[in-house]
């Protein structure tokens, strides 16, 4: 079939909730245009993600939105397990300070954070979204474009896209049509959902409870000013609102309280078991589903924008090799995997049934939380390493590979800013002291940064983290993972040849708007 040249776009996005309207966003960020294609005209006005971690905050400042988005957003304190008659048995605190440079867990309320991506969408010239579209077809799958058809109300059209990212939700034709399946990981439960817009004296913390009572499960936090949500596993009984919000406001409470939405959900643990083919990829609920328990959903989702969007545009500007894009899904499923596991663990843990099993399981976790340091230990961030890979490089002195670095705020020549807006959308390379000969011709070679931490004028963040991961020096990537290692004594990175061909550029790398002023860099030639 013979492409029509005024219908080809780099990157086809099926989808503009949050994960493609970031993914489109953190593409324009390295210069590469992409049309959004949305059912809905407009943003969906109800709610549905109401918690995100401080990574995602990271990756939304990445994007471009993330002094919006905490202008939108709220820190909360963490979670509590309550038992039956709402005591607390166990209670995890999360810091206003991450990891990441934000707060560990912020609310926000879903429709809020898409107004904030669309407006930041109608900014960017290499962003256009299409509203009011119904995508009719993805392929086929070949080496060349990738065509995808769609309707409007003007009749049938076509695009034809380098690539195409499916970020179409749970019932994804993307998915569909690359031949993915779901693998069940056997969780599966009808839950209703409240949420309620009140001044009343309601009863609660600045946090998430979790109710874990046996025969009426529970989930309840304050997600704004004056919005509250509920969840509550289904019964055989058919309880109204009032009635299954009552214990948490006065009785006989009779002031405003106005429903905003109730629905039912069944939560369900899945994962696609593939994730790409050819120049399509699946993103999003479209790659995997999981439970709420531990408010993993939409941080999933946003994270594998991060991790696929920089190799896209290395593939497609800068010539990186077609094994560049392997490394998206060998490296998300088994991660995504993993925390929809955890999901399920702490659903079965904290609400799982009303048997017998169920009631000696809720007090293993009861006695466990009592143990000191536990509650601190489970109070760290929930997102795992990534595996050894192409793009990271694991090994026994190299303990800090696949881990994120930290986000402090630097102060150089005078400017105060975040790291990552300091290093920009390129690789780096931090050292615990000056760069050595080999350190500095090898950044150079690659046309990257090589950074003492001791010139960044920070508070000893990023130092103590290099000592506490007995390394001389890291390999950033652009979503600032660490891809290698020099442990404490060594002089270079021993593995360069592994993962150099695969970034190999055949062209000028297209500049990026937020590469740093070169007075803030240190000079990687000397």
């Amino acid at each position: 079939m013979t492409v029509d040249e005024a219908a080809r776009v780099p990157v086809v996005i099926v989808g503009a909730g949050p994960v493609g309207a970031t993914a489109a966003l953190l593409l324009a960020r390295h210069g590469v245009r992409s049309v959004v294609l949305e059912r809905h005209r407009d943003i969906y006005p109800l709610p549905r993600a109401v918690a995100s971690d401080d990574e995602i905050h990271r990756i939304l400042q990445a994007a471009g939105v993330g002094e919006e988005f905490a202008a939108a957003s709220r820190p909360a304190k963490g979670l509590r397990l309550l038992d039956a008659r709402h005591r607390v048995m166990a209670e995890f605190r999360r810091t206003e300070h991450g990891n990441h440079g934000y707060p560990q867990t912020s609310m926000f309320d879903q429709p809020e954070l898409e107004r904030v991506l669309r407006d930041a969408l109608a900014r960017r010239p290499e962003c256009e979204l299409r509203g009011g579209v119904e995508v009719t077809g993805v392929g086929p799958d070949t080496t060349g474009p990738v065509r995808v058809t769609y309707r409007d109300d003007t009749g049938e059209h076509e695009l034809w896209a380098d690539a195409v990212l499916g970020c179409d939700g749970a019932n994804s034709l993307t998915r569909e049509a690359i031949g993915g399946a779901w693998e069940d990981l056997r969780f599966e439960e009808r839950w209703t959902v409240i949420d309620v817009d009140t001044t009343g004296p309601v009863r609660c913390w600045e946090g998430v409870d979790q109710v874990c009572d046996p025969a009426r499960p529970a989930t309840f936090m304050r997600v704004s000013e004056n919005r509250y949500r509920w969840e509550f596993r289904l019964g055989e009984g058919q309880e109204t609102v009032r009635e299954l919000v009552a214990p948490w406001l006065p009785p006989s409470y009779d002031g405003d309280f106005e429903l905003v939405r109730e629905t039912q959900y069944t939560f369900r643990a899945r994962v696609a078991d593939r994730w790409r083919s050819g120049r399509v990829f699946l993103l999003g609920d479209a790659a995997h589903l999981t439970p709420p328990f531990v408010g993993q959903g939409l941080c999933s989702g946003l994270r594998d924008a991060y991790n696929l969007t920089w190799k896209l545009a290395r593939v497609l500007q800068q010539g990186g090799d077609e094994r560049l894009l392997d490394t998206y899904e060998s490296e998300r499923r088994p991660h995504a995997r993993h925390v929809v596991r955890l999901a399920v663990a702490m659903g079965w843990a904290m609400t799982g049934g009303q048997d017998g099993a169920a009631a000696i399981r809720r007090r293993a976790l009861a006695a466990a939380c009592r143990i000191p340091g536990l509650t601190e230990l489970a109070g760290r961030d929930l997102s795992p390493p990534l595996t050894a890979g192409p793009l990271v490089r694991r090994g026994v002195r190299r303990r800090l590979a696949g881990t994120h670095c930290p986000q402090p705020w630097v102060s150089v020549d005078g400017r105060r800013t975040r790291l990552d807006e300091l290093l920009g959308d390129s690789f780096a390379v931090l050292t615990a002291s000056e760069p050595g000969p080999s350190l500095t011709a090898l950044a150079h070679s690659l046309g990257i940064r090589a950074l003492c931490v001791a010139d960044l004028g920070d508070d000893g963040t990023l130092a103590a983290w290099l000592r506490g991961g007995r390394a001389d020096a890291v390999l950033l990537r652009p979503d600032r993972v660490v891809m290698d290692v020099v442990p404490s004594g060594g002089r270079a990175f021993t593995s360069t040849a592994a993962w150099a061909s695969l970034l190999h550029t055949t062209r000028s790398p297209v500049p990026s708007e937020r590469t740093a002023p070169k007075s803030l860099l240190r000079s990687t030639t000397r």
